[in-house]
């Protein structure tokens, strides 16, 4: 339209270009065809140099997403590749930013239907540089969002299963699943496409009345509930917190997640105490008695009526010889059982290379008739043992016979004749 109006001010070809900043044959396409104003003339698209390299690109891709542009700019040149670095660059730009859209499916439970849980490292810095580790332990509720948290010194089984059951405790009562992380602690192998659990594990969700639920490989949005809640806590309590010790920090945990339950929630926009009120009738109640969670090992009873574990030697009853035993411990205790029967507690030592014993074990033993017949009767034979030999001086038959020298019977064969 500029060009037109100049036009008609008597404004030649080249005045018209100079003064709008355009080309002179810009100028006169519109002079000459006044019915191309205001529209928009489509160019034809040219026809990239990467076109036939697409699917070799594809397929690198494929095989590893981290390939860099100018590996695959290198090794598409001696496959006829005549372009430049900057083409193949933008193009496996836009191809990596496809491959990496992800869309996933918002899901929400029923109330008492799933907590999830996880493990978080934490770490406390001491007055002299040294750095502590420390683990959260954090198991939510999927309906109120409701979160338990603990910090453990030791994230082994015992202590992991422990955890469990003051969550329980806190929430006053057992979700119907518990879904979990590829841990050591939870999940073994896939077996003909099952999840295969460890069976201590197994054992405390049947005793409790939960099902154990492991995420795909790979898939941590799966369990998203508890894995959010770690950044909240690592922001909102644990910077800048004075550490004294581990019971103290638990403590001052504990008030803080409840005091932060006053919160309406981000995502459900309801307040966390609310919706709580509204799952705790749906979660299931507890057994007669608490799982034992206690790390559990099976041992054989040697002769001499002891068992070895982690470098001590543990007295047991006699009559337990050559038999297995299970040995239960937890932090110093150890019990030893057998038959479904509790033989003996004993209290691990500090150090190794101790025999403990409780002096009750071997009176028994020398009171016990039975086993010292067993032990010391005479003339028991058994395998290998060698046979009694006889005597070169005694007779082979004991017969009522007279010894008399040899020339009394000369004498007789003379009168004989």
């Amino acid at each position: 339209m500029d060009i037109l109006v100049l036009k008609k001010k008597g404004l030649s070809q080249r005045e018209i270009a100079r003064k709008l900043g355009i080309h002179r044959q810009t100028v006169k396409k519109y002079l000459e065809h006044p019915e191309l104003v205001g529209k928009y003339v489509m160019k034809k698209p040219r026809k990239s140099i990467l076109v036939p390299f697409i699917g070799i690109i594809d397929t690198w891709l494929e095989e590893d997403g981290l390939y860099k542009a100018a590996w695959i700019c290198d090794h598409l040149k001696p496959l006829g590749y005549s372009g430049s670095y900057e083409t193949v660059k933008r193009r496996v730009r836009q191809m990596k930013e496809e491959r990496s859209r992800r869309a996933y499916i918002r899901f929400e439970t029923e109330p008492g239907r799933q907590a999830q849980v996880d493990f978080g490292e934490f770490q406390v810095e001491g007055g002299a540089g040294e750095i502590e580790k420390y683990y959260l332990f954090s198991m939510i509720l999927g309906y109120a969002r409701k979160l338990y948290a603990e910090l453990l010194k030791r994230c082994d089984l015992p202590n992991f299963l422990d955890c469990h059951i003051r969550a329980f405790q806190y929430f006053g009562g057992v979700p119907q699943e518990i879904l979990y992380d590829r841990m050591k602690n939870v999940f073994i192998r896939k077996v003909a496409g099952k999840a295969e659990f460890n069976k201590t594990l197994l054992g405390f969700a049947v005793h409790y009345g939960f099902k154990p639920e492991v995420t795909p490989a790979y898939a941590p949005w799966v369990k998203g509930k508890v894995e959010r809640p770690y950044h909240f806590i690592r922001e909102g309590f644990w910077r800048g917190y004075s550490f004294v010790n581990l019971k103290a920090a638990n403590r001052d945990l504990l008030e803080w997640l409840q005091k932060k339950d006053e919160r309406v929630h981000g995502t459900t926009h309801e307040k966390i105490t609310v919706r709580f009120e509204r799952e705790k009738p749906y979660l299931g109640g507890f057994p007669l008695y608490e799982f034992d969670t206690s790390y559990r090992a099976y041992r054989k009873v040697h002769k001499d009526c002891t068992v070895h574990f982690e470098g001590n030697q543990y007295v047991v009853p006699h009559r337990y010889v050559g038999k297995e035993v299970v040995v239960r411990i937890k932090e110093r205790d150890l019990r030893i059982c057998a038959d479904h029967r509790h033989l003996v507690t004993y209290v691990v030592p500090e150090d190794k290379g101790h025999l403990v014993q409780d002096p009750r074990f071997y009176e028994a033993l020398r009171q016990d008739r039975e086993m010292n017949r067993r032990k010391y009767t005479h003339g028991y034979r058994g395998k290998g043992r060698a046979r009694g030999t006889k005597s070169p001086s005694r007779m082979l038959y004991e017969m009522d016979v007279e010894v008399r020298p040899v020339g009394t019977y000369a004498r007789v064969a003379e009168g004989m004749r």
